[in-house]
């Protein structure tokens, strides 16, 4: 028999929105500015990124110089050529950032890091290690949509936290607030079935939703009534599994409002990508179609999306693709047939990048407000576990692109920062901060403080001043 656990993380759009509290109830109010909401997708790769690849080959030798001394630097992108691997970009250099120079080590690093990078704090497997929502829930509080948030992972076959079901709903990378993992999607498959299900054409599938409609409004009554007879901590623990149905059928309730559009949007995507056994770049492929489903349907504003970890097992790299990869042996030098490991690890990051273009041309074809749906669009790629495979954090590179109501004054350039321990440097607290500031919420500082860096950084808390537009 299930328990009631087991019925909410098995019906009711899966992980997605499992567990909600009733105060975030307001999470499914449309935004009153009537400006199109921003949206933000956040995604990040394991095995670490080299700050060196990020370096565009035709800097000055001046500038050159300071990028290898680690000092402060800032050049426009579209006077220089791009790094091979990001050379799908360039048609977006307009938009583009390369980052250099923020710091990680309050974080966890080395081989899995959990929540630490969205976090900012040293996260592991026990969930008592969440200390705090994750910076794209935060973001997805500014701007409410029916889902919230979805997270959608290549999951890794040994390590992190898929454990055996990485073609499933597992635990992500992202965390709700404290204690609160949140859940993602293994498989575009099951995101799909998911998410897309109140608009399925599938008979069985609209089947399936019925049921677990009447089941949730069944559920949803039958706690309450119970609440009634219960006390103390009982009655706390049955009033939140009320109050996350309530909320989970309000959010139904506001998806089928809106099933004309999504079913204008649903993912298109051959029969391959739908597979129960897929490729890595195949199954990183079908979630980039998800997400952009997900987003430009407006059942979310915020996606998360884990491309790789350490123990995701590559498959169906372009060239090479009889080969399985091993992350792990390429963080550690190890050639595979004719390629050694940087040249494997180039191969992955560009298949990144086209992912990424795929994203930004999609967004920038549909029409929004008195432009496009990239204009009010951010998306982030950088490293979970800092600068390279056995990383100390001290290095946490970023590349962002932003469309043109972006609230942060980067797009077009290559910054470096002052590295650790000189005078201005900055963390991914500050740029977290920077971040959550500049749409809305006023947070001091986000994030944990790097103790190591007291004393060289009076005040190691706030925004990146010259970021904010």
């Amino acid at each position: 028999m299930k328990t009631r656990r087991d019925f909410l993380k098995s019906s009711a759009l899966g992980a997605g929105a499992l567990l909600l509290s009733g105060s975030q109830a307001k999470t499914f109010a449309a935004p009153t500015s009537g400006q199109p909401p921003m949206r933000f997708i956040f995604m990040h790769k394991g095995n670490g990124l080299f700050p060196s690849v990020m370096v565009p080959p035709s800097l000055s030798e001046s500038d050159k110089a300071k990028e290898n001394k680690r000092e402060s630097l800032e050049v426009e992108i579209a006077k220089h050529e791009l790094p091979a691997w990001m050379s799908v970009l360039n048609d977006h250099k307009e938009h583009l950032t390369i980052l250099q120079g923020l710091s990680g080590k309050m974080c966890t690093t080395g081989h899995h890091t959990w929540q630490s990078s969205l976090g900012v704090y040293a996260a592991n497997e026990r969930l008592a290690s969440i200390k705090w929502a994750t910076v794209d829930f935060e973001l997805a509080k500014l701007f409410p949509s029916p889902l919230e948030h979805i997270e959608l992972a290549c999951f890794p076959c040994d390590g992190g936290n898929a454990r055996g079901n990485i073609h499933g709903i597992e635990k992500g990378f992202s965390a709700r607030g404290p204690q609160q993992p949140n859940y993602a999607f293994g498989s575009p498959k099951v995101a799909v079935n998911e998410l897309f299900k109140s608009v399925s054409s599938n008979a069985a599938d609209r089947i399936r939703y019925e049921l677990e409609r009447k089941v949730l409004d069944f559920t949803a009554g039958n706690q309450a009534g119970l609440g009634r007879e219960l006390a103390g901590l009982e009655l706390a623990k049955v009033k939140n599994y009320a109050d996350a149905m309530e909320d989970i059928r309000r959010r139904n309730k506001k998806l089928e409002s809106m099933s004309a559009v999504i079913a204008r949007n649903l993912p298109k995507l051959a029969p391959k990508y739908l597979a129960d056994d897929l490729s890595t770049i195949d199954c990183q492929v079908g979630h980039t179609e998800v997400l952009l489903s997900a987003l430009i349907s407006g059942m979310t504003n915020v996606v998360t999306f884990t491309v790789d970890e350490l123990g995701t097992l590559y498959t169906g790299v372009p060239g090479i693709e009889g080969e399985k990869i091993n992350l792990h042996d390429i963080g550690h030098g190890k050639s595979v047939g004719l390629l050694k490991a940087d040249e494997v690890r180039e191969k992955i990051r560009t298949r990144h990048m086209a992912l990424v273009d795929t994203i930004v041309r999609r967004l920038k074809s549909v029409p929004e407000g008195k432009g496009t749906m990239f204009d009010n669009t951010m998306i982030f790629y950088f490293p979970d576990n800092g600068e390279t495979h056995h990383s100390s954090g001290i290095e946490w590179p970023f590349v962002v692109l932003s469309g043109r109501n972006a609230k942060l004054n980067i797009a077009g350039r290559f910054i470096r920062l002052p590295h650790w321990g000189q005078a201005g440097h900055m963390t991914l607290g500050n740029f977290y901060t920077t971040l959550l500031n500049a749409y809305g919420n006023p947070i001091k500082h986000y994030g944990d403080l790097d103790l190591g860096l007291n004393k060289f950084v009076a005040d190691q808390t706030g925004p990146i001043k010259r970021f904010m537009a």
